[in-house]
């Protein structure tokens, strides 16, 4: 198994990204970053943004502001990322999530297909039906 597990609405598999993270088209983000710093958001095709801990929330709100500033490219969500998150981390504007394979192990691909769905189950969804 790699080192690293790619999470996505279809479930686990391998990282397809072939052209590395050092470009110039390519970003890293820590959980503290600053959205408003990032010069050309337009010429990104990668952007990462670091979960330290899955009680750091504050990649969340870095997709979300990213998606607002009118970010198109690959957006992932790297780190401690839980299944119970992967609806938040989707709803938010991440299209995937990147965790490690002893994560993978621990929460398997089932758990995280279980909320693949994250479009259909949000509370608002649920409020609208119940009206």
């Amino acid at each position: 198994m790699t080192d690293t597990v790619i999470v996505r609405d279809t479930g686990f598999g391998p990282d397809d990204w072939t052209e590395g993270f050092a470009g110039a088209d390519t970003r890293d983000l820590a959980s503290d970053a600053n959205v408003d710093e990032i010069a050309d958001l337009a010429g990104l095709r990668m952007i990462r943004v670091d979960f330290p801990s899955f009680a750091d929330g504050r990649g969340f709100t870095i997709a979300r502001l990213l998606r607002l500033k009118g970010y198109t490219g690959r957006l992932r969500a790297r780190g401690h990322v839980l299944a119970d998150q992967y609806a938040m981390a989707r709803r938010s504007g991440f299209d995937e999530v990147e965790i490690s394979a002893d994560l993978a192990a621990r929460q398997p691909e089932d758990q995280w297909q279980f909320r693949a769905d994250w479009q259909g189950h949000d509370y608002q969804s649920r409020l609208r039906a119940g009206a």
